[in-house]
C-alpha cells in the first residue's frame, strides 16, 4: 500500500441479508448480540425507520416513559396500511428492558418490526424480569471473515458450506493484519489500528464492566484482562490465574465469564463424548481480535476459531441445524485444535498451522477414533487452491487457510 491509506466501503454486510431474511419471514423481534463495534447499530439502522439509544437521554427519558410513550413517538395510535420498523440499541443496559419490550410487543406485533442491539449477551445476561420466550430470535454478530469480503448472501440451506472462492490477497492481509471489525479492517492504517485496539480494551474493561457489572476490583480485573490478552489459543488454568491476580479461583471464573459475556474473547470447550481418557475441565481461550498477538501460531489458531465460532453461531441462527465448537485432547497430550458437531455428530476436524508440516498424528487419530468425515490440517501460508474441501468424507489432508475459510460463513 506504500504510504497511501486504503479505505474501502463495504455497504452490504451478511447480516444485512440475515436481517432482511428475518423481517420478510418472522414476526419475533430480532436480538442482535455481538462485540463493541462490530458494526451492530450501522447494520440495525439501515433496516429501520425508528431508532431509540438508551445512552441518548431524550431517547432515555422516553422509554423510561414506557410504552404508551414509544407508541405516541412511533404513531402508532394512527391508521397504516404498513408495519414500521423500530431499533433500540443498548437496550440491555436498562434493566427492566425485558419487561419493556414483552409490553410493547405484545401489545403492538402486528404493527412494529422490532429490533435490539446490546453488546453483552442478550440471550444470558441480566436473567430477571418475564421471559421473551417465543417471542424473539437471536442473531450473534461477528467481525469481518474471509468468507463475509466474497459472499453477503445466505448460503443454501441444502448445502451450507459455499464453494470454495480466492478472496482477494488484499483483504485477506488486511484480516490478518487489521483484524475484522469494521474500522480496522477497512480502513487499514497500522497506527489507527493500534490506537482502536488500545481504545477498546479501556472502554471494556472501564465502561461496560462499570455499567453492566457490580465488579469493583477493577485494577485486578485490568491485570486478567492483560494476562488473557497474552494466552490467546491456550487452556485456561482458572487456579494458576487465581494465584497470580490474588483472588479466588470462583471470582477468576465468575470475571472470565463475565469478559467472554462482553466479548473481549471465548472459551471452547474439550469434547470428550466417545474418547477416551478425554480431558474434560480444561477450556481454552480466543481473543475476539486476532490482530495484535505477536506469536503467529497463537494468531493463527486464534484467527480461524474466531471464523469457526463465526460460522458455527450463524449457521444455528439461521436454524440450518444444531452445531457446536470444541476441542480434543486426552490424557496421553493427543490434541486437536477444533472438532465441528453437526447434529450431535462429529463433522471435521481442524488442526492449524502457520506454515506447512506433516500431516498432525493427533488428527489422523481422533478421526479414525470419531469417524468424523472430514479433517483438515488448516495452513495459513499455502496458496490458495480452487477444489472444494467439502466435496466428499476422506482422510485428513492439507488445506490452505484462503480455501477452507472461503467456504465457511
Amino acid at each position: 500500500m506504500g504510504a497511501k491509506m486504503v479505505i474501502m466501503k463495504i455497504k452490504h454486510r451478511i447480516y444485512d441479508s440475515m436481517l432482511n431474511n428475518h423481517l420478510s419471514k418472522h414476526r419475533q423481534m430480532a436480538l442482535v448480540s455481538g462485540p463493541r463495534q462490530v458494526g451492530k447499530t450501522t447494520t440495525c439502522k439501515n433496516h429501520s425507520e425508528n431508532y431509540f439509544n438508551w445512552d441518548n437521554i431524550d431517547h432515555r427519558e422516553l422509554i423510561l416513559g414506557g410504552t404508551k410513550k414509544i407508541v405516541h413517538q412511533l404513531g402508532l395510535e394512527q391508521l397504516s396500511a404498513d408495519k414500521t420498523t423500530v431499533l433500540f440499541d443498548e437496550l440491555h443496559k436498562f434493566p427492566r428492558w425485558k419487561q419493556f419490550l414483552k409490553g410493547l410487543f405484545d401489545s403492538y406485533e402486528s404493527h412494529l418490526n422490532i429490533l435490539v442491539t446490546g453488546s453483552s449477551r442478550l440471550d444470558t445476561y441480566r436473567r430477571i424480569g418475564d421471559s421473551l420466550m417465543g417471542r424473539y430470535f437471536l442473531y450473534h454478530m461477528h467481525p469481518f471473515s474471509v468468507a463475509e469480503t466474497i459472499h453477503q448472501e445466505l448460503p443454501d440451506a441444502k448445502r451450507i458450506i459455499r464453494p470454495p472462492k480466492k478472496p482477494k490477497q488484499s483483504d485477506f492481509n488486511a484480516l490478518w493484519d487489521h483484524g475484522g471489525y469494521p474500522e480496522p479492517f477497512l480502513k487499514r492504517d497500522p497506527a489507527f489500528s493500534r490506537i482502536w485496539q488500545t481504545l477498546r480494551t479501556q472502554q471494556l474493561v472501564r465502561e461496560d464492566v462499570r455499567d453492566l457489572t457490580q465488579i469493583q476490583q477493577l485494577d485486578q480485573l485490568t491485570l486478567l484482562v492483560n494476562l488473557l490478552e497474552s494466552r490467546s489459543a491456550h487452556q485456561i488454568v482458572y487456579s494458576n490465574l487465581s494465584r497470580e491476580i490474588q483472588v479466588s479461583v470462583d471470582t477468576i471464573r465468575r470475571w472470565v465469564e463475565t469478559l467472554s459475556n462482553l466479548h473481549l474473547g471465548f472459551l471452547i470447550k474439550p469434547w470428550f463424548k466417545n474418547i477416551s481418557r478425554s480431558l474434560r475441565k480444561e477450556p481454552k481461550w480466543f481473543l475476539r481480535d486476532w490482530s495484535g498477538i505477536s506469536d503467529v501460531g497463537d494468531k493463527a489458531k486464534t484467527f480461524v476459531a474466531c471464523h469457526l465460532l463465526k460460522a458455527v453461531e450463524g449457521w444455528n441462527d439461521l436454524g440450518l441445524g444444531k452445531f457446536q465448537l470444541g476441542y480434543l485432547r486426552d490424557k496421553s497430550k493427543k490434541e486437536v485444535d477444533f472438532l465441528v458437531i453437526r447434529n450431535d455428530a462429529p463433522w471435521f476436524l481442524v488442526e492449524v498451522k502457520y506454515r506447512q508440516e506433516s500431516i498432525s498424528e493427533g488428527l489422523k487419530y481422533f478421526q479414525k477414533m470419531l469417524q468424523a468425515p472430514f479433517a483438515f490440517q488448516v495452513v495459513l501460508e499455502s496458496e490458495f487452491i480452487d477444489a472444494d474441501c467439502f466435496a466428499k468424507p476422506r482422510s485428513a489432508i492439507m488445506v490452505p487457510a484462503k480455501t477452507f475459510l472461503s467456504q465457511l460463513l
